[in-house]
């Protein structure tokens, strides 16, 4: 009788045991969402170009914003401490280094910094108003715009640890990349359920990019034996050569992003050109910082227009100085400078990306002066933001 009388709650005690088992393994085993992360609902963005592209800008423009903590290109670390690689060898190095930074961990930064290991050892920290205020450095308040060149006096010698303490009280962490041609190599960070992982792939005219590496050549010329794979190329054909890897990168990442995407980048990729950036700014602003779940502010919107309605038509000096200049017409300042002859060939090792990417080829000099003809096809003939992986393949 008291065997009888045990038996039904042994039995209501293995059915609670099983069920809480499905919904156990059924909690590990759910897709990543973008309402998941654990890292305190920060919200996580790269910021994927190019050299040349306009990133510089763009990133100013949320290092700008008080709810933003901000590095750029944390990988030239990589790249300048591992002698003779390629890009393709480096790219996994990159990744892990952003891993940890998107998680307010520094600790990855000591394998490529020197041994004391200030804040003025990150490459252009003084471009990231995070760390020009509390609590990296008591100089600039919160709400306010950072001074690079006052930054650089007061914040230069501040340690890692402060950086970490200021990335965990951000709602946005933020980091600028010119450093991957594919987006495959990315997947664990977009897997990553303590990421909340959004994309921002911004990319420019190929021809106005040509026109301003040559400029900032001498700047350039480790990442292009990078990006060469250290081959050994004639001086009069590498800039070709890494335009034909730059367009050849955007291809890939568009078409991946667009055409064929996995599952877990529903959402998380945006493209922009630069083009539309500088012709419509504070709407393209805009819709970026929606994409991320930013709001604008009027000091960030009177910002923005100094920046981009200055006098200014760009430094050959300093190839990642932010000044105030006209930027559409530094965007189209290739028209009227760079050799036809120069045009003609980047446009052919550049054809498919162009095609893809709504920029019109010039057939003639006369047309490529010619300033009233608009060489951008409208935008609303492209779908920039992510699409569904039904979407049909088609062979480009």
């Amino acid at each position: 009788m008291r065997c009888r009388m045990q038996k039904p709650p042994m039995m209501g005690f293995l059915l609670i045991q099983a069920v809480a088992m499905v919904l156990l393994v059924g909690w590990y085993n759910r897709p990543p969402s973008l309402n998941t992360s654990q890292s305190e609902g920060r919200v996580h963005v790269l910021l994927l170009s190019s050299w040349r592209s306009g990133s510089s800008f763009l990133g100013q423009a949320f290092s700008q914003h008080p709810d933003v903590f901000y590095l750029m290109e944390p990988g030239w670390h990589v790249w300048t401490s591992i002698k003779k690689a390629g890009a393709r060898g480096l790219r996994m190095a990159v990744r892990d280094v952003l891993r940890s930074i998107f998680h307010c961990d520094m600790s990855v930064m000591d394998s490529y910094m020197p041994q004391e290991r200030n804040v003025s050892n990150l490459f252009m920290w003084s471009h990231s108003r995070a760390l020009c205020s509390p609590p990296a450095c008591p100089f600039t308040p919160r709400g306010e715009m950072s001074n690079e060149p006052e930054c650089k006096k007061h914040c230069d010698t501040r340690g890692l640890k402060l950086a970490e303490t200021a990335c965990r009280t951000y709602s946005h962490v933020v980091l600028k990349e010119v450093r991957f041609n594919e987006l495959e190599s990315l997947y664990p960070l977009l897997r990553d359920p303590e990421l909340d992982l959004r994309i921002i792939h911004l990319v420019r005219d190929p021809r106005a990019v040509f026109r301003s590496r040559e400029q900032s050549s001498k700047a350039l010329a480790s990442d292009t034996a990078i990006v060469l794979e250290q081959a050994n190329i004639s001086e009069q054909d590498q800039q070709y050569n890494v335009m034909q890897e730059v367009c050849r990168s955007h291809v890939q990442i568009y078409e991946t992003a667009m055409f064929k995407p996995p599952d877990f980048l529903r959402g998380r990729y945006k493209m922009i050109r630069y083009e539309d950036l500088v012709r419509d700014t504070l709407t393209e602003i805009e819709s970026v910082y929606q994409f991320v779940g930013l709001q604008e502010t009027e000091m960030l919107e009177e910002w923005i227009y100094r920046i981009t309605h200055g006098k200014g038509k760009g430094t050959k000096t300093d190839a990642f100085k932010i000044t105030s200049r006209n930027a559409e017409d530094v965007s189209l300042a290739w028209r009227t400078t760079l050799e036809f002859e120069k045009v003609q060939r980047i446009q052919e090792v550049c054809k498919r990306a162009m095609s893809m990417l709504g920029y019109i080829a010039v057939d003639s000099e006369k047309e490529q002066k010619l300033l009233d003809l608009d060489l951008l096809k409208p935008r609303e003939h492209y779908q920039f933001g992510w699409l569904p992986s039904k979407t049909t393949t088609t062979n480009v």
